[in-house]
């Protein structure tokens, strides 16, 4: 079996990376036919997946067996002036991989997120609530999903919210690096959403690759919080002396609009492989743990 991992620098590729690498996560062992798959990770500079011809090629050559697009264009507020490249990353590049692995009948998995929803309403979103996002990432990342369905399929629309791990910059290190120097943080609290841990939604990743359970599936760590109460809590965890506060949204004056509400309902993995995603709190505490 091939594997092809793209946007491969990115904290969820590598995840998935080191849980194969290390044939087990915290959620439980990698099933036995990853033992001998043969990975092809790659990031932007070895396969631009903006450009049609780039995937044939490379597609067409590798012959992957399961696709696993973890490549995005993420920074939501640079979206906004940048939105170009937002589309060719976030909608066209899905478009793309897609027409490839309908042509040699791959599985593709791509990656999506809360901010097709606007947000509006108190009752998290479950699969078939119909988007609206409010932002250009957000618009973005739904066609991307719309093109993945009008072109393959064999395919996992995965959304995952508020994503954290060991790899690259997130929310925790950032929280963590600015309540040791500043020793004050004034974080919003009108935003609530699910925290979720990569290492969890490698897990279930890798888990829905080897089944034929297509579709759209929610998939984020268990309860919600505001970005206030994250903030708090990692604070709380790592055992930093630092207060935190809670502020409003428009304090900040960001580009972009942020769903003040986006919290997901895990509905798809409940009825098909199973919900073994963890308690937000839970997953963080054993995170930071490691951390120290």
């Amino acid at each position: 079996m091939k594997v092809l991992v793209t946007g491969a620098k990115g904290q969820l590729a590598m995840e998935i990376r080191s849980i194969l690498e290390n044939r087990s996560s915290e959620l439980g062992p990698v099933d036995k036919l990853y033992s001998n798959s043969q990975m092809i990770y790659v990031a932007r500079d070895e396969l631009d997946i903006t450009r049609l011809s780039d995937v044939m090629n490379f597609m067409g050559k590798y012959k992957p067996d399961i696709v696993i697009n973890c490549g995005a264009y993420t920074n939501v507020d640079k979206c906004e002036s940048d939105y170009e490249s937002a589309f060719r990353v976030n909608s066209i590049g899905p478009r793309n991989l897609a027409m490839a692995c309908e042509k040699i009948e791959a599985k593709l998995i791509h990656i999506s997120t809360d901010y097709v929803f606007n947000g509006e309403g108190n009752i998290p979103f479950k699969e078939y609530d119909l988007p609206h996002p409010v932002s250009v990432y957000g618009k973005t990342k739904l066609l991307g999903e719309q093109y993945v369905r009008e072109n393959c399929s064999r395919y996992f629309i995965v959304r995952t919210s508020w994503l954290y791990g060991r790899y690259g910059k997130n929310f925790v290190y950032t929280i963590m690096k600015a309540a040791k120097e500043k020793g004050h943080l004034d974080v919003v609290n009108d935003q609530r959403g699910n925290p979720t841990n990569a290492e969890d939604l490698a897990y279930h990743i890798l888990k829905l690759s080897l089944t034929d359970e297509y579709g759209i599936y929610h998939c984020t760590g268990k309860g919600e919080c505001s970005w206030y109460d994250f903030a708090s809590k990692i604070v709380e965890y790592s055992k930093i002396e630092c207060t935190v506060s809670p502020m409003t949204s428009d304090s900040l004056k960001r580009a972009a609009k942020r769903p003040e509400y986006s919290s997901l309902d895990n509905m798809m993995l409940r009825c098909t492989i199973g919900d073994e995603m963890r308690n937000w709190e839970t997953a963080l505490k054993l995170f930071i743990d490691k951390q120290r």
